[in-house]
């Protein structure tokens, strides 16, 4: 993958009616993937290396993302969908890579405001279950 501009990774939300909105104003964005290991490292392996179980570990993904509400619905959606503590559908489309969608739930959310300036947020997700990757 290439050099590309960071506005064009959108992170979306699924509303009411099953469409995906962007997530408005968001001005900085990140996925990671992470995966836990399972040692099975015992007294008779090889050099006494460690040893790891293959695709046993649990596996997800933490989102984050900064910047400012500029519409309403998008502001309502996550706001509401953090409250109420709920799982709902995700997108983060990464150009020249591909889209990952899944159920995140919203762990953090946080507003700041300065004097001079306007309102706003850090949003953090953490997967909540399977996620799909399909190429753009």
């Amino acid at each position: 993958m290439g050099a590309q501009k960071g506005k064009d990774l959108l992170l979306k939300v699924r509303d009411d009616s099953g469409a995906f909105v962007t997530v408005a104003g968001l001005r900085a964005h990140q996925i990671a993937f992470n995966a836990e290991t399972v040692d099975i490292t015992h007294a008779e392996s090889a050099g006494r290396w460690r040893e790891l179980l293959a695709g046993a570990g649990v596996r997800r993904a933490g989102v984050t993302g900064a910047g400012v509400f500029k519409d309403e619905t998008s502001d309502a959606l996550v706001r509401h969908s953090f409250f109420e503590g709920t799982i709902i559908a995700w997108q983060v489309i990464v150009p020249d890579f591909g889209r990952i969608e899944g159920p995140f739930q919203i762990t953090s959310l946080e507003y700041r405001g300065d004097h001079a300036g306007e309102v706003t947020f850090d949003l953090a997700l953490e997967s909540a279950g399977a996620l799909t990757f399909s190429l753009l």
